[in-house]
């Protein structure tokens, strides 16, 4: 009985924080893509947990162009006051360090962000049209050396982390490819669906029905491991590319300089939102890992992830253009 109070004596401060926040209206969380991908859907699904448990609307807003940093910078320059936020991927940390590396940065991942919470773990899935005869990177390669000139690949945008892969895969394959940027995957899978874009990378949450229909085949897994819907499909470590790995997730920020209390209660929110039953299946179903966790260990993961790629984009020497 005397641990279960002291527990709930210790518990009290770090609760009545998180609760002493309330948004005064709608919150708008914006996401830096078009409307229909992996990271569209889970911040409308977490959206609808957070208006419920928040007691405002929560407004999910695309803003694409640029890899993103159309969408990040309008919240980076947003007023810190948890009334607008970021609800970005794993394409943050590429166009950072690409940004970084050609001294075109309009903000800084560190600096002018705070990370509140991890959204969810979603591996992203290499894929080729069906008419493209490859099962795998070896086979692909083939396919373009021989071509007669360098086939498409698809990314959300410049120095996104679709085109980062693309670059890392055409230097250390010894082959060639065309770069063509969408403003989001739900327009890159629209083109590699027609057979326009015979390459391309796609969150897999937003593309297994594809999958599952034969109409795109998946050839490896970006991510740090398989995937339990498609297990048969290596990743590109196992497939000899480790530079072309990165760990596939989504997530909350909010602008630097916003209050303490308003960052504990978001994050409360959002990792009871991950818990919930009906997301967390929902979740699953998508082939990703529920988010939730603490603010620093979101932000600790991001940086680690900048830090990796800073010297990969310095080796390629990439361009946004």
């Amino acid at each position: 009985m005397r641990r279960r109070t002291l527990a709930a004596f210790l518990a009290a401060p770090a609760l009545a924080r998180a609760q002493s926040w309330q948004p005064s209206g709608p919150i708008r969380v914006i996401v830096p893509f078009a409307a229909g991908g992996t990271t569209d859907i889970l911040a409308r699904l977490y959206a609808q947990r957070l208006t419920e448990s928040l007691g405002v609307s929560i407004l999910v807003e695309n803003r694409g162009g640029g890899g993103g940093s159309i969408g990040a910078d309008l919240v980076a320059k947003a007023p810190p006051d948890g009334q607008v936020l970021l609800f970005h991927n794993s394409t943050f940390s590429a166009t950072t360090a690409v940004l970084e590396f050609n001294n075109r940065a309009p903000h800084s991942i560190e600096r002018d962000f705070a990370p509140i919470s991890l959204g969810g773990l979603v591996p992203t899935v290499i894929m080729v049209h069906p008419t493209v005869p490859a099962t795998n990177l070896a086979e692909f390669i083939a396919w373009a050396r021989a071509q007669p000139r360098p086939p498409f690949f698809g990314s959300t945008g410049p120095g996104s982390a679709g085109h980062l892969t693309g670059e890392v895969l055409q230097r250390d394959g010894d082959f060639r490819m065309e770069h063509v940027p969408f403003r989001g995957a739900s327009l890159l899978v629209q083109d590699m669906l027609a057979g326009r874009i015979p390459f391309g990378g796609d969150q897999l949450s937003s593309s297994i029905q594809h999958i599952r229909a034969g109409a795109l085949r998946p050839i490896a897994i970006r991510s740090t491991a398989r995937n339990r819907l498609i297990p048969e499909i290596p990743t590109v470590r196992e497939q000899g590319f480790p530079n072309a790995e990165i760990l596939g997730w989504n997530g909350f920020f909010a602008p630097a300089r916003t209050p303490e209390p308003v960052l504990i209660r978001l994050q409360a929110e959002i990792a009871a939102a991950a818990r919930h039953p009906a997301l967390a299946a929902r979740v699953d179903e998508l082939g990703a890992d529920p988010g939730g966790n603490a603010s620093s260990e979101f932000g600790a993961m991001v940086h680690a992830q900048v830090a990796a790629l800073r010297p990969i984009v310095a080796s390629l020497r990439l361009n946004p253009d």
